[in-house]
C-alpha cells in the first residue's frame, strides 16, 4: 500500500493509504466515474500488485514482464489496442516533459532491447545499479503513450526483490524515490538522461539512497505490522 501512495504521490496522485487499503480489502470501491487522480491510483495500484507474480520471469523474459506491468498500470488510460505494447509511429508520450522530448517511437524497440539485455545479466551485475539503470531508461524513453513513470518504478521494485536484494519485497522503494519530493526524483532521472557520467553516477546515487530509505521505512512497517499499529504513513 505504501509503495503504491509513494507511486502515485510521485504521479502527482494522491490518495490517502487507508483508503487504497479499504478498496483492496472490500472495503470501499471505485467511483464508476473515476476522475484522473483515480485513473491514475487504480493503475498504480495494480502495477504495484503485478509485480508480486514476476519474479519468475522479470530477469529471463522482461520484455514479458514489462508488457504486464503496462497492462496493468495503464488500463482506462489508453486505449485495450495500446496495453502492454510500446509506441507506434506517430504515437508520442506526453508524460515526464521535464526530461525533455521522448525519443521517437522508431528508437523505442532498441533501447527495450538494452533495457531486457541488463536485466537477463543481472546475476553478474549489482542488482541496484541494474534496478537503477532500468528504471532510468524507462523513464527516459517513454517507451510507451501513458503509463511510463508507474511501469519504471514497478519494474525496479520488481528487480530489486528477483534480484536477491529484497527478496521478501518488504522495502517501499517506490517510498526512498519520493523522500526527496518529486523535483529532487525529476532532476535525478534528468541528470541520467544527459548521458554522461557525473549525471548517471548522480542518478545511481540516488537509486542507492533511495534503497537505503525504503529499507528504514521497510523495517518499520514490519515492526509495527508485529505490534499491531500499523497506519498511515507519517
Amino acid at each position: 500500500m505504501r509503495g503504491a501512495h509513494a507511486s502515485g504521490e510521485l504521479e502527482g496522485a494522491s490518495v490517502p493509504v487507508d483508503v487504497l487499503r479499504d478498496v483492496v480489502r472490500g472495503a470501499a470501491t471505485w467511483s464508476p466515474d473515476p476522475d484522473p487522480v483515480e485513473l491514475t491510483m487504480r493503475g498504480v495500484l495494480a502495477a504495484t500488485a503485478e509485480t508480486e507474480h514476476l519474479a519468475g520471469i522479470v530477469l529471463t523474459a522482461p520484455l514479458q514482464a514489462l508488457a504486464r506491468l503496462h497492462t496493468a498500470a495503464a488500463a482506462g488510460l489508453v486505449a485495450d489496442g495500446a496495453l502492454g505494447r510500446p509506441r507506434r509511429p506517430g504515437e508520442e508520450s506526453p508524460e515526464l516533459t521535464d526530461l525533455g522530448a521522448a525519443p521517437p517511437a522508431q528508437d523505442v524497440a532498441v533501447r527495450l532491447r538494452d533495457v531486457a539485455d541488463v536485466l537477463v545479466a543481472v546475476p553478474s551485475l549489482p542488482v541496484v545499479v541494474a534496478a537503477a539503470v532500468v528504471h532510468a531508461e524507462l523513464a527516459t524513453v517513454r517507451p510507451f503513450v501513458r503509463g511510463n513513470a508507474v511501469v519504471a518504478g514497478a519494474l525496479a521494485r520488481a528487480v530489486v526483490r528477483a534480484g536477491g536484494l529484497d527478496p521478501t519485497g518488504v522495502a517501499v522503494t517506490e517510498s526512498g524515490h519520493a523522500a526527496g519530493g518529486g523535483a529532487a526524483y525529476l532532476g535525478a532521472l534528468a541528470a541520467y538522461g544527459r548521458g554522461d557520467a557525473v549525471g548517471v553516477g548522480l542518478w545511481i546515487s540516488h537509486c542507492c539512497e533511495a534503497v537505503r530509505a525504503a529499507a528504514t521505512q521497510g523495517e518499520a512497517v514490519a515492526d509495527a505490522v508485529l505490534a499491531g499499529r500499523l497506519g498511515p504513513p507519517t
